[in-house]
């Protein structure tokens, strides 16, 4: 049975509808909303108005959980729990514990536990400073610990930890450094959580990697090996992204994630179906960490997935409120119906072999190859 959870989020269609999605995902029942345009009160995150609201329902209906859709301080944390007297997980917290809950390999199990320990220092200190005020409820209390025996300790499980996924990287290195020697060019798949990018991998490869509605069910990289035009090459499927994602959650990741620096092309999977505020939202996100981890612009293939939920006109559409019109480099597909796969591929291979390609109209055109964007 789920737990039962209020979430407290953004007064915007998009923002509510993912921190349900994140609830769902973590196995909570959401029992209420509160939907507020401002998140980033000092004592507690919400108006103290909004919070004698909230006692009154919490006292009543008590749930198990209340879901702060923002990062709270270790003192709003303290505040709203001491005056609601209910656990509190804000963002970031829920975030890992789907994480801790998908993660499957040894990597990525440790790259979890990495991400958990940032999450904890960023907070020792407050919650140091809360301990010795006699300030420490059962949630967050860290018992006899002075702060530097309490810091060293997280910073010896992360050294620990960090040496493990060193091993781990070159380990992968070694794996690159093979299929270089083989000549296997790489493709990777890339995405916001839930894009479609898992389907996509299945049908291009003939896997049954789990599909599923609920985010982050992919956090560790898998490869397979494809033909692209007579030719064999390997493509990965990678972590999800999602907005608001601290970099030390993206650092924890980095390890699998790099993976998409070394790749010859990446497929960014876009779920064109999405209203145009939320994706363009998403597609900010995606690039925002492509840019960080140093992907090459040029290595880019815009995939329009879910184009069979959609009509064409609003695809030309959205194609030009994100800036993709004069990109040589996109089109719109289908993972679940194959829509336009077999261009996709042809479009790998002009990428992979760094020929030109020029755009007229709405049409991609590559010598012989001719994308049809009509139905």
């Amino acid at each position: 049975m789920k737990e039962s959870a209020i979430l407290i989020t953004y007064d915007r269609a998009d923002d509510v509808k993912e921190a349900l999605a994140l609830c769902d995902t973590a196995g909570y029942q959401v029992i209420k909303i509160i939907r507020h345009k401002y998140l980033n009160k000092s004592k507690y995150g919400l108006g103290e108005g909004k919070v004698e609201e909230l006692k009154e329902f919490v006292s009543s209906k008590k749930p198990d959980v209340i879901i702060f859709d923002e990062i709270l301080k270790p003192s709003q944390n303290y505040n709203l729990a001491s005056k609601l007297k209910t656990n509190i997980l804000d963002r970031e917290a829920l975030i890992l514990e789907i994480f801790e809950h998908n993660a499957t390999s040894a990597e990525s199990k440790l790259q979890i536990k990495m991400a958990e320990l940032r999450y904890e220092m960023s907070r020792a200190k407050e919650k140091v400073r809360l301990a010795k005020m006699g300030e420490q409820p059962g949630f967050m209390g860290i018992g006899k610990f002075e702060v530097d025996v309490y810091t060293n300790d997280i910073k010896n499980r992360m050294t620990n930890i960090k040496s493990k996924l060193v091993k781990a990287g070159k380990q992968r290195a070694l794996h690159r450094q093979g299929r270089d020697r083989v000549g296997f060019k790489i493709i990777s798949l890339a995405g916001y959580t839930s894009a479609g990018k898992t389907t996509l991998f299945n049908t291009l490869t003939g896997e049954t990697r789990e599909e599923n509605p609920k985010l982050f069910t992919t956090l560790s990289t898998t490869t397979r090996k494809i033909k692209i035009t007579e030719s064999d090459v390997l493509i990965s499927d990678t972590v999800g992204f999602i907005s608001n994602l601290p970099a030390y959650m993206i650092e924890a990741f980095k390890s699998t994630l790099e993976e998409l620096t070394y790749t010859n092309a990446v497929i960014l999977v876009i779920d064109i179906s999405d209203p145009i505020l939320e994706l363009q939202k998403k597609f900010r996100s995606c690039m925002r960490v492509l840019e960080e981890l140093g992907v090459d612009y040029n290595k880019i293939i815009f995939a329009l997935n879910k184009s069979d939920l959609t009509s064409q006109d609003e695809i030309l559409s959205k194609v030009d409120i994100l800036g993709l019109k004069e990109n040589k480099k996109w089109l719109y597909i289908s993972a679940v119906t194959g829509k336009n796969l077999d261009q996709l591929k042809e479009l790998l291979a002009v990428v992979l072999k760094n020929e030109p390609m020029i755009k007229e109209k709405n049409v991609i055109i590559k010598k012989e190859i001719e994308i049809n964007y009509e139905d």
